[in-house]
This record gives C-alpha cells, structure tokens and sequence, in this order.
C-alpha cells in the first residue's frame, strides 16, 4: 500500500499546499480589487462546481487513459489556472482591469481550469488507496492518509501564505504556479505510464445505498465550506486589523486547523482502529462543539482554539464518510467511486461559500450558527445503518 500510494500522497501535499497559499489573501485581495464577499464567494463556489463535476469524469478517465496521464492533465490545468489568476490580479491590482473583468477573468482561471485539474489528484489518490487495501481498517487508514495530506496542506500553505503576503500579495500569487509546474516535471518522471490496477471481479454494488453515508459527508464538508470562506472576514472585522495583519491572522488560525486536521488523519485514525461508522458518529459532535466556540470567540486564540476543535472532529467524521463509501462497493468501481467521494466534497463548496457569504453580509454570526447546524444533522444521519448488498460492512 505504501508504495502504491506514496507518489499520489505527495501530489497532492504539494499541490494542495500550493493552492492553500492563496487562502490568507483571498479575503484582502478581493478587497484591494473592489470585489464584493458575495463575488468572492462566486469565484469559489463556481471552482467548487467545476471539481464537483470533473470528479467523476476524471474517476472514469483513469480506467481509460491511466493514472499518469491523468494526474498530468490535471496538472496541466492547474498550471493554467493559477497562472492566470496571478496574472489578472496583477492587472487588476495596477489598475488595468475594472472589476468587471477582473470577475470574470478569475472565474475562467481560478474557478473552472484550476477547479476542474485540481479535481483530478484526489480522485487519483482515492481510487488507489481502494484498490492497494482489502479490509476495513487498512482502507480507512489508506483514505485517512489521502485525508492527512489535505490537512498537511492546511498548516504548510496558510502559514507560508500568511507570511510572504507580509512583504506582497503578490509573491503568494506567483509563487504558486511555479510550484504547480515543478510537480508537474516531477510526476511525469516518478510515476510510471500504468493504469489503476483493478481486479477482475464482480460485486453486487449499489452506490446509491450508501446514501446516509454521502448525507454525512455531504453535511460535514458544508459545514467546513460555511466558515472557511469567510474566516478572513471574520478575522478582519472581530478583531479590526487591516489587510496584511488579517493574512497573518488567518494563517494562524488555518495553521492551527491543519495540526488537527494532520494529527487526527494520519495518527489518531490510525491508531483508533474504529469502524468507519464510529468515526463518523464521534466526530460530528466535536465538530459541533468547536462551532459552537466559533460562535462567541472574539480573540484570535480562541477563534485558533474553535478551529481545533472541529478540525478534530471533522478529521474523525470525514476519514469515516471516505472509507465507508470504498468500502461499501468491490474493487472494480473504486475509480467511480473515488470520483463520487471528491464529487461530494465540491458540491458541498458549491453551496457553502456562496451561502456563508450572502449570510455574512446579513449578520456575521449566521454562517457560524449554520455550520453547526449542519454538523448535528450529520450527527443524526450517522447513526443510520447502512447495509450495502457487498461482502464489506460499513456500518
């Protein structure tokens, strides 16, 4: 499994961290643009829409083309897509763009190209951690570690974002297309021209039972999507700094989400062993909970500390929606169904940013109090079983 999967577990650190270096300026940029909360919401929930529909295609993709050529077209675009989003914001920034083709310009690149390859490394990572793992806590740790890398990206890319943002909002923009292109010319020498491998065999598999398992993940990662957009904002105007001191602020915060985030996939899961039913029963609560000190958090301590806490509970909850959808069909659909999985993820982001946006603009505290909400529906729906008709059990 190790070897299956390590090349896949470093595209997508490395090109994860590269798109998160951009997170701690989004909210300032958008500002020194003239760009609304509610554009800015648009420019993520449009990408979120063009990974939610490349997923499947790309889980289909590597039954036919391969796992190299995959990973490399995903690459490719996401090449182009942060490129031109560097580009635009600096025209945008000098003042030879108006805001109106700024908009535009950043929901060709940022939001569909870079969306759609993005889409493609994830996938890829999925598909092989169900195909390298038969039983249930190998296929949980697997999806954990894919869960892990994301994290990972979460306290190396804010943190180095925040910092660089310090001197220029524009090193963070440039810099990540540069680190996009070197992965690229790495992934074309390490890993070799061969498709997923899958086992000829026939299981009864019905994706659409495990529809209470989808609803869980669906919830916890709108939950994320409802507070994440606008922690900027949040940090901004709780605690009134202006553009650079909230880049460093959100790095902070973001840093200290993608510690337990990392700690909870790739140790805490592990370690646990728990069916992937209890995972998610447990981490939705947490994840509440750490909401529920969002809501009232006025210091940028306790805000780090609310982001902690849920990044805990969502790490346990999301690594348990994952391994329970790989485990409930047989080797020959986890391309499909890695595809459904990361499809999942972007739908909730389709809706999230654009809510938690809308929602801020009326008060502040409404995203939050959202989340919450979002996270205690999944809390009721983990706990109904699921029998899929496959000799794997997730519940």
């Amino acid at each position: 499994m190790r070897k299956s999967l390590a090349p896949l577990l470093i595209t997508v650190l490395v090109m994860y961290s590269a798109q998160q270096l951009l997170t701690p300026i989004l909210a300032p940029l958008s500002r020194e643009l003239t760009l609304t909360e509610t554009q800015l919401g648009l420019v993520i929930t449009i990408a979120a829409a063009a990974l939610t529909v490349s997923s499947p295609l790309w889980g289909r993709a590597l039954d036919t083309i391969g796992l190299r050529r995959v990973l490399l077209a995903g690459l490719a675009l996401c090449v182009t897509g942060l490129a031109g989003f560097a580009v635009v914001s600096s025209l945008g920034l000098d003042e030879t763009l108006t805001p109106g083709p700024i908009f535009t310009l950043m929901l060709v690149f940022r939001s569909v190209i870079f969306g759609a390859g993005l889409a493609a490394l994830p996938v890829a990572a999925l598909a092989v951690a169900g195909t390298a793992t038969t039983d249930e806590a190998e296929r949980t740790k697997a999806v954990g570690l894919v869960g892990a890398a994301q994290g990972l990206s979460i306290v190396i890319g804010p943190a180095a974002g925040g910092a660089l943002a310090v001197f220029s909002l524009l090193l963070p923009l440039y810099l990540a297309p540069v680190i996009a292109a070197l992965l690229a010319l790495w992934v074309g020498i390490a890993v070799k021209p061969a498709a997923v491998e899958r086992p000829q065999q026939t299981v009864r598999s019905r994706p659409w039972e495990l529809w209470p398992v989808f609803g869980v993940g669906f919830l916890m990662y709108l939950s994320l999507g409802l507070v994440q957009v606008i922690v900027g904002f949040l940090v901004a105007d709780r605690l009134h700094l202006d553009s650079r001191a909230t880049a460093g602020a959100v790095g902070v915060v973001l840093f200290v989400a993608g510690i337990g985030l990392v700690a909870t996939q790739g140790a805490l899961v592990p370690k646990l062993r728990w069916p992937a039913a209890r995972l998610m029963r447990v981490g939705a609560p947490i994840a509440l909970a750490g909401y529920g000190i969002l809501t009232f958090a006025s210091s940028l301590w306790l805000m780090a500390a609310a982001f902690l806490v849920t990044s805990v509970g969502l790490g346990l909850a999301v690594a348990g929606f994952a391994a329970a959808a790989s485990l409930g069909v047989g080797p020959e659909h986890q391309g499909s169904i890695a595809g459904l999985i990361n499809a999942t993820t972007g739908l909730t982001f389709i809706l999230g940013p654009l809510l938690s946006t809308a929602l801020y603009e009326v008060e502040p505290v409404v995203p939050v109090i959202a989340a919450a909400v979002a996270a205690a529906l999944a809390f009721g729906l983990s706990l109904r079983k699921v029998t899929p008709r496959t000799p794997q059990s997730v519940a």
